[in-house]
């Protein structure tokens, strides 16, 4: 029988400090996630200087709590994971000093884990990965297409060009009042409106699998505005449903493209914008009727936003691969996805 492996992993890259026990990749023994969001709301996003401070904070508890929760010990560990980007430098910096401090206190290897790379494996808390496989990664920084051929092979085939799905919604959600991360609230809404606005589809019909939401955000703005000089009162919910739809159409439509170019077996659902219940209904019902044949795997709720779990679960197959990392290990806040990472 296999031994198992268990890693101690470390997400730290915005406002979330996070440490986590996966074993084999899969279970997760402990997730502990020290959340910033009150702290953050007043100014309407996150606040870098303010988040590096509570990371400071917060590290060393989350450490012990996430021994304690898991009933490990470090000599119990096979590995230190940790993200060392994309993100916030100053957030990123506190991770990786700590993980890097634990690993040499420990001699333990040091597995060094990309982001998105961790928002993709969240998936692997639902099911079995099978390859070839595509993943649609939708977050507040992020919205991108990737197709992985095997495990640990990736290859960007679609991206934003400007801003990120959910970085859109933030921005809208300081125009309707809604406090941050105005995700949640304005897909609530929608599922209460309709799209009775018809903002634009930026690049729907194009044929690349690139993604703009910039026009989109100006064109809510706009209305927005133009109504308020006019005193006149928009209904919140229409605005939210006819955002929504709109998001909804090209990042579907992208996918149903992107799917039909790279045959593969299975759809990954991940990043926080992944928790929408709009695109996860469309979504599902689309390739019901086009790919019956591509599973869904679409990463647990709890599991969408910044978590060290997700960090575990891809530091295991990095770190079969063999994936290490030294002290000179530094944060990289413009890290980009690997791309043609297998040896």
């Amino acid at each position: 029988m296999a031994k198992d492996t268990l890693i101690l992993a470390f997400e730290s890259s915005c406002d979330e400090t996070s440490v986590a026990v996966v074993k084999n990749g899969v279970e997760i023994l402990s997730n502990i996630v020290a959340t910033q969001i009150q702290s953050h709301q007043r100014f309407g996003g996150v606040v870098p200087e303010v988040a590096s401070r509570h990371h400071i904070e917060w590290i060393t508890r989350c450490i012990h709590q996430a021994l304690e929760t898991a009933q490990v010990d470090y000599q119990d560990l096979d590995a230190v994971a940790v993200t060392y980007g994309p993100g916030l430098v100053g957030s990123l910096l506190i991770g990786v000093t700590a993980a890097k401090t634990v690993a040499w206190a420990h001699h333990l290897p040091l597995v060094p884990i990309n982001h998105m790379e961790g928002h993709i494996y969240a998936a692997r808390f639902v099911g079995e990965f099978q390859f070839p496989q595509m993943a649609l990664l939708v977050s507040g920084g992020h919205t991108e297409l990737v197709y992985m051929p095997s495990e640990h092979e990736y290859e960007i085939i679609g991206e934003t060009r400007d801003d990120a799905a959910g970085e859109a919604y933030d921005k809208i959600g300081r125009v309707l009042g809604v406090n941050y991360p105005a995700g949640k609230t304005i897909d609530e809404w929608a599922h209460q409106g309709q799209d009775t606005f018809h903002f634009p589809r930026a690049m729907e019909k194009e044929a690349n699998l690139d993604f703009s939401f910039s026009g989109l955000k100006s064109a809510f703005i706009n209305t927005c505005h133009n109504a308020d000089q006019r005193g006149e009162q928009l209904n919140k919910y229409d605005l939210a449903a006819s955002f929504q739809q709109s998001v909804v159409d090209v990042l579907t439509e992208k996918t149903l493209r992107a799917l039909g170019e790279y045959p593969v077996k299975q759809l990954i659902l991940a990043g926080g914008v992944a928790a929408n219940q709009g695109l996860r209904e469309r979504l599902k019902n689309e390739m019901h009727k086009n790919f019956p044949d591509v599973t869904m795997l679409q990463a647990p709720l709890k599991y969408c936003g910044d978590n060290a779990a997700m960090i575990g679960a891809a530091a295991e197959v990095a770190y079969r691969h063999g994936d290490r990392a030294g002290n000179d290990l530094n944060a990289v806040p413009g890290l980009s996805f690997p791309v043609n990472k297998k040896e």
